[in-house]
């Protein structure tokens, strides 16, 4: 039976005391069912009655000729245990649904089935007997050396599962990528589409505040990158240079500079730092709509270069899985 929520000590004892009956009986009831089972075998049977003759008669007379029906008490003790911990469950709330418990606890379920051919599932009560223990804290099974063969047996074989069956759906949705041919038009259709006026807000909104950002944390070198440039221009010009051979030419000549640098500089800082206002998100949203029209028009040797790239992604994806962890684990 599970334990409960409640702290109250009297119910505590109470499932302490029935948890200790439940384990002395299924421990009874194994040995019995084992000790029957060597009673069969005419080799230890005849051994037993040469070596205890009264006891033989004792026991054959008394247990084996009544095994079926003690075998049955232990069934319906195990049978109203299972009632018990399903009824204190739903009482509990201890599983979202109350059909639940029996699944859990599949192997008491098992074991409480009485027929012939089921008796060797009563092995399976012995998880519930190491699980009660457990709970109570007489034993601790995570440090047996037991648990810890069977715990990195059961992680490889639940890796291997895993992976073949991650490697099998990779496999089928590569197929799937193969076979069909209206693929990416449905994907444009039936996933793209629908969601275009979103996903046009998201790119022009990421831009601007990428341009935005880019130019804050910018500015000084790019208004002095601007300055260079009009500067190098401007020395360039045969005009100016004409200029500055004239008298005061010189100075005119750097005033103009000077003026333009300054200019240019205000039209640079003024064009990005108007990147935040609605006209520029209009422009920006007007542009990401066009396109995103455009990439959406796709012709048949795109399409299969994306199906390809696709394909690829899920082959590496598939060699990365098949990559055994558990022998570097456990190396």
């Amino acid at each position: 039976m599970p334990a409960t929520r409640t702290t109250s000590p009297t119910l505590e004892r109470f499932h302490i005391a029935w948890d200790l009956l439940i384990i002395m009986l299924v421990v009874a009831n194994l040995a019995l069912l084992l000790f029957d089972s060597l009673f069969l075998l005419p080799p230890l049977n005849a051994a037993f009655e040469a070596v205890a003759p009264g006891l033989y008669g004792a026991y054959d007379q008394h247990i084996h000729a009544n095994f079926i029906a003690i075998d049955l008490a232990f069934v319906a003790v195990f049978l109203f245990d299972v009632l018990l911990g399903w009824t204190v469950a739903i009482a509990e709330r201890h599983y979202h649904r109350w059909f639940f418990y029996p699944f859990v606890h599949w192997y008491d379920v098992l074991g409480c089935i009485p027929l012939g051919g089921f008796r060797l599932l009563r092995i399976l009560r012995v998880i519930s007997l190491l699980h009660r223990l457990q709970r109570m804290g007489l034993i601790d099974v995570r440090r047996w050396r037991l648990y810890a063969v069977f715990a990195k047996y059961y992680d490889i074989l639940m890796e291997e599962l895993t992976d073949r069956i991650a490697i099998r759906m990779l496999d089928n949705v590569q197929g799937e990528l193969r076979d069909s041919d209206k693929l990416s038009s449905s994907l444009m259709e039936r996933v793209i589409q629908p969601r275009k006026q979103a996903l046009v807000r998201e790119i022009s909104q990421r831009l601007e505040t990428m341009a935005g950002d880019a130019y804050t944390h910018n500015r000084d070198d790019t208004l002095r990158y601007v300055r260079g440039l009009v500067g190098r221009t401007l020395s360039e010009s045969p005009e100016l240079q004409r200029l500055g051979r004239l008298p005061l030419g010189g100075q005119l000549a750097r005033g103009l500079e000077g003026s333009l640098s300054d200019l240019a500089c205000h039209l640079v800082d003024e064009a990005l730092t108007g990147l935040k206002s609605a006209e520029f998100s209009a422009l920006v949203e007007h542009l990401a709509d066009s396109g995103f029209d455009a990439w959406l028009r796709t012709d048949p040797k795109t399409e299969q270069i994306t199906e390809q790239v696709l394909i690829d992604m899920l082959e590496l994806l598939k060699e990365q899985i098949a990559v055994k962890g558990w022998q570097h684990k456990y190396d």
